[in-house]
């Protein structure tokens, strides 16, 4: 076993594998850009070297720095985790001249799985089944289109050398497909370096199960069961489950074999994922192999009893599998959500700022958290916005599901938009639920888990300004003529608070008493008796109790309580302008980014809602439409130039 390794990664997954280190007594170097000098990964590291500035192709993807990083520190081998430099087949032969072992495949395995277009060739002549499709190496956009209407829409367009979804389009009509595929260029060479496409059949109703393969350099291959991974937005997975639901144990090993025969195709070693879709008669197709661990790889190790992490870096020392490495039979079933800062009501646009409170659900023996952020971090922009990753396990699905919805329901984070409402609501659906899985099920469920700009409950409301109230009144000291209980001439010591949230609006006023309080919500008064310290409150209704936590961060009040989560914005009546009123016709960038393409002409008239332009943003792309009918006068930044939050990208006239 190594002595020390240094993790060629950041946040989750390099928290991830630091903790295996730590329990094999192998210590942990961590590598850090100045957007992570004090990231949670290099707290908890025993070492750390800066290699760059923010950036990622100047830091984590520079293996040059990386590299030179791992030998100043002594390490004797390098993890890559996932993502960045984790499948660069130059990375793992540069790591190899260096005298340093990379924990992970050959760089052979990768190189041959690295381009999909050559990776189905391969998969063909060993036999596995493919995806009927065009992975040839002639790319002329006119070829392609030929292709696409030969292979019948609705057609994928999938970047080679891609993956997480980038530079992925499904196209129904043949009009869609130049565009599409130019989005999908664009995109695919930002974040690869490769706009070399591949157009397949886009199976309707299809599942995305992956089986988990591990081999060791002593010519032994396991197949460690499978994962569903069909729960997606935006081609990447939202929710993850071992084993497939409904899987019959002849399918379960013939795919198992198929994964084996794919890996053994390309000499494989270590920990890799073959990944399958399956048509709902449950024919599977190769889809491609991911040839380093996966972010899904949690749920594996709760239904197999293994570190796979362990594995990998015992594998990397020269150890061999043992015979009985996987168990007969799963063990109980086991589910992941991932939590990112994101929000879903705008498309999943992906969010960056700081982490004002993160408490994860209490500590339970079925109950894993494998976080990359603690509470007063920062989401930054220039990485994946991921928050943690909540994992389950039960003795079935239908107790990992009842303790996924209470981990959900238990867990509070306050700070950037988040997706965890969403995931309470996406596991409440009855698809979920009744384990109706496939790649579509989001757009499936789309009117339950993005209900038409519901109003809260009047517990919500009532809630915030209970809360408000206390926090007005231990802002003075006692007897204070300003406090919320102070006096009032002639009349009762009222105050009004006014909450929005969405379209709707709410006032509600909060008159202190003797042991109780005298709320007024829509006309309708109600006594209420409080108790509780900090975030959290018990409010005593006449004829029921209400226990929540509320939370101010700026002028928004997040309230959690009874299982759901409300985000309201406190508004001050003394402000000039109202909160949600017109902006005017502004067109300001979400995020930090860059501007990858206009698709307009200066001067052009359009209608709203027309594409004006693309930004990317955290290694995707964001299209930005027009907010009326009107005309674009002029771009503010040209292709290519970077663009700070807030930025206001055109000059639109209503």
């Amino acid at each position: 076993m190594f002595d020390k390794i240094l993790i060629a990664n950041r946040g989750e997954i390099a928290c991830r594998i630091m903790a295996t280190a730590r329990r094999l007594g192998v210590a942990a170097v961590a590598v850090y850009s100045d957007a992570d000098t004090g990231a949670r990964h290099v707290r908890l590291a025993d070492a750390a070297r800066r290699i760059g500035p923010a950036p990622a192709r100047d830091s984590y993807l520079r293996a040059d720095a990386l590299i030179e990083a791992a030998l100043a520190s002594g390490a004797q081998a390098v993890h890559p985790g996932y993502g960045f430099l984790s499948e660069n087949a130059a990375f793992a032969e540069a790591c190899e001249r260096a005298g340093l072992v990379f924990i992970g495949p050959p760089a052979g395995a990768i190189r041959a799985m690295g381009s999909k277009s050559a990776a189905k060739s391969l998969m063909e002549k060993a036999g596995v089944p493919l995806t009927p499709g065009y992975h040839g190496d002639d790319q002329d956009p006119g070829l392609l289109a030929r292709e696409a209407a030969r292979i019948g829409y609705p057609v994928l367009i999938k970047a080679s050398a891609g993956g997480g979804g980038k530079g992925m389009r499904r196209v129904d009509r043949a009009g869609d497909f130049d565009a599409a595929l130019a989005a999908c260029k664009r995109e695919a060479a930002a974040a690869f370096g490769d706009d070399r496409m591949l157009v397949e059949r886009y199976v309707l109703r299809p599942r995305h199960i992956e089986i988990q393969v591990f081999g060791d350099s002593h010519g032994n291959m396991v197949h460690l069961f499978e994962r569903d991974c069909s729960v997606q937005r935006r081609h990447q997975k939202v929710l993850e489950e071992a084993p497939a639901p409904g899987m019959a144990t002849g399918r379960r090993e013939a795919m198992g074999r198929a994964a084996i025969d794919a890996a053994r195709a390309v000499g494989y070693v270590g920990a890799g994922t073959v990944e399958f879709i399956v048509d709902p008669d449950g024919t599977f197709y190769f889809m491609e192999m991911n040839t380093r661990l996966q972010v899904e790889h949690p749920v594996t190790e709760m239904i197999t009893g293994l570190d796979l992490v362990e594995w990998q870096l015992r594998v990397a020392s020269g150890e061999a599998l043992p015979p009985d490495l996987r168990p007969p039979a799963p063990r109980g079933h086991a589910l992941e959500a991932r939590l990112y800062a994101e929000d879903p009501e705008q498309g999943f646009l992906p969010a960056a700022g700081r982490l004002r409170h993160f408490a994860p659900p209490p500590a339970a023996p079925w109950l894993r958290l494998d976080a990359g952020v603690d509470e007063g971090d920062t989401i930054t922009p220039h990485y994946d916005p991921m928050i943690a990753k909540l994992i389950v396990h039960g003795a079935d699905r239908r107790e990992a599901l009842a303790r996924m919805r209470q981990a959900l329901s238990a867990c509070r984070i306050v700070g950037p938009p988040t997706n965890l409402a969403f995931l309470s609501r996406l596991v409440a659906t009855p698809s979920f639920d009744q384990a109706d899985l496939d790649t579509g099920l989001i757009e499936r469920e789309h009117d339950r888990l993005f209900a038409p700009d519901a109003a809260p409950p009047r517990e919500a409301w009532l809630l915030a300004a209970l809360a408000e109230m206390r926090h007005v009144a231990g802002a003075a000291p006692p007897g204070s003529p300003w406090r919320a209980d102070g006096w009032r001439l002639n009349t009762d010591a009222a105050t009004v608070f006014v909450f929005s949230c969405g379209g709707h609006r709410c006032e509600v006023s909060v008159t202190p008493g003797p042991g109780t309080m005298t709320a007024v919500l829509d006309g309708s008064a109600v006594s209420v008796g409080l108790r509780g310290e900090g975030p959290r409150l018990e409010a005593a209704l006449p004829d029921r109790m209400l226990r929540a936590e509320v939370y101010r961060d700026g002028a928004r009040r997040f309230v959690y309580g009874e299982g759901t989560a409300w985000t309201l914005a406190l508004v001050d009546p003394l402000l000039a302008w109202e909160q949600g009123a017109d902006t005017g016709a502004a067109l300001t960038a979400p995020m930090p980014g860059r501007m990858a393409a206009h698709l307009v002409a200066p001067g052009a008239r359009v209608a709203a809602g027309t594409p004006l332009l693309v930004l990317e943003a955290m290694k995707m792309e964001h299209t930005i439409g027009a907010p009326t009918d009107g005309r674009v006068k002029a771009f503010r930044f040209a292709v290519g130039d970077s663009v700070n939050d807030g930025d206001e990208l055109v000059d639109f006239e209503p």
